[in-house]
């Protein structure tokens, strides 16, 4: 892939990420990350490691899922990639947690495992989409 392409296939990727994980996060389970995770959060977001875990974490999903999924033609396996992927990253925060924090959630855990894999795989196969739709043009 040329770098031209890739950055503008990251940078489609980030809108797109940020978009609905903002989103999820603001308006969908807003009630639900309050009631299980809200003694844990700060009042204050620290919007510079928020965005540099978004701008690593769509380079990740870029290389390592979209990025094979267009070698193969094949929106299915970036679905896949993205699926083990979100999985794999989202267990890293969330076990992590309930292994060492205090009052760490279960439930908020499992739906946070759930999303993160439901999202990533999402968004690995439209980003696939897009990226053959912007080989095609």
């Amino acid at each position: 892939m040329p770098a031209l392409q890739f950055l503008k296939l990251y940078a489609v990727v980030v809108a797109m990420f940020f978009a609905i994980d903002l989103t999820w996060l603001g308006v969908v389970a807003r009630r639900f990350y309050a009631e299980q995770m809200g003694h844990l959060t700060r009042s204050d977001v620290q919007w510079g490691a928020a965005i540099l875990f978004y701008l690593i974490y769509v380079a990740a999903i870029v290389v390592l899922c979209v990025k094979p999924g267009l070698e193969r033609d094949s929106v299915g396996r970036a679905v896949a990639l993205g699926a083990m992927f979100g999985l794999a990253a989202y267990a890293a925060f969330d076990l992590t947690a309930l292994a060492l924090l205090k009052d760490f959630p279960v439930k908020g855990a499992v739906v946070d495992l759930i999303w993160g894999t439901v999202f990533t795989a999402t968004v690995s196969g439209a980003a696939t989409a897009f990226g053959r739709w912007m080989q095609a043009v």
